[in-house]
């Protein structure tokens, strides 16, 4: 009985803190404009409405890639808040260098207090060898907490050379999150390939977003955009939503890196995803992850985001942040 409420007062203080504290967002990305050789390199935003958006470090990096990557860039960072911990993973590439040819690895990260971060590069050709060995990339890693495990669940698109395939790969991350628990395995693979997966749970159900497409008899693609697949468990099985949530889908304009994340204090969640021929950033709203506004809305915003993510975080968490790098609404530095 002890542990029962022990539990329940645990589950309690995460609820309480996770819903009643947030007082605004922070946006994790890297930039699509500007000096190329920068532009691959982490960024941070911060919004009292995850609306209005005000870079932090005047759009400058936080974090060098550089010191935490081994190609010198990263793309399409995802941050999760866990309590008051915060992990983070990205793609190890650095294309402005090296090209869209190939990359081997993705970047994990830690940290207290959303300043120091701890880093480590894993590059799956050389812990799996006999697995990866012909991996091309390794794409758009994100986290999840898993409750029932009380482990961190990382997952990201892999190609092997030679293959058309686009799947989700899978890994618990050990215990300090500088690497993986076993080998990664296959998690989902859609009927014509997936990118720039981003799970939520709501209800009992746990919805995988990503970039999907359509082909015709010949293997053709002729539409993509934002689908999604459900499961009851993070094992699977997936059931694959042909459908489109994005309200570009039918037009030329092609998007992708969505991310889902809730706004504090409501029941409303906010997909958005990246136009990145158009260099605009945008927003669909729903309120059970099944139906979206048909309408898009637009972040307004002093930088150029590509493929980012949020999370919600504290007054006082905006105030460290504004101490290190400057940039937070005044309004949140009251």
């Amino acid at each position: 009985m002890k542990y029962y409420c022990s539990t329940l007062l645990l589950l309690f203080v995460q609820i309480t803190f996770s819903q009643k504290n947030m007082e605004a967002y922070l946006f994790a990305y890297f930039e699509g404009s500007g000096e190329a050789e920068l532009q691959e390199q982490l960024r941070f935003a911060v919004s009292p409405d995850a609306k209005t958006w005000k870079a932090l470090n005047n759009n400058q990096p936080i974090l060098n890639s550089s010191r935490i990557s081994n190609t010198g860039g990263i793309r399409d960072p995802h941050i999760l808040r866990s309590n008051d911990r915060f992990y983070m993973v990205a793609t190890d590439m650095f294309t402005v260098k090296n090209g869209w040819d190939e990359n081997p690895g993705i970047i994990l990260m830690h940290s207290d207090n959303l300043i120091e971060w701890e880093a480590t590069a894993i590059d799956f050709r050389q812990i799996y060898p006999e697995k990866f060995e012909d991996v091309q990339w390794v794409w758009a890693p994100q986290t999840f907490y898993d409750k029932e495990k009380d482990k961190y669940l990382i997952y990201f698109t892999i190609r092997f050379k030679g293959q058309e395939n686009l799947d989700f790969y899978s890994a618990y991350a050990n215990e300090d999150f500088s690497g993986f628990e076993n080998e990664p395995e296959l998690m989902f693979r859609a009927k014509y390939g997936a990118i720039d997966g981003d799970i939520i749970y709501k209800d009992g159900i746990y919805h995988l977003f990503y970039k999907g497409n359509t082909k015709d008899q010949k293997g053709k693609e002729f539409k993509n955009g934002i689908q999604q697949a459900i499961s009851r468990s993070l094992d699977g099985p997936w059931k694959e939503d042909f459908e489109y949530l994005d309200a570009y889908a039918n037009s030329k304009i092609n998007v992708e890196g969505s991310s889902v994340f809730k706004l504090n204090d409501s029941e409303e969640y906010i997909l958005m995803y990246d136009l990145y021929s158009s260099g605009k950033y945008e927003f669909q709203r729903s309120k059970d992850l099944f139906n979206f506004s048909e309408e898009t809305e637009s972040f307004t915003k002093d930088f150029h985001p590509r493929h980012g993510s949020v999370i919600g975080i504290t007054s006082k968490e905006a105030k460290r942040l504004n101490d290190k790098w400057g940039g937070v609404p005044k309004t949140l530095l009251k």
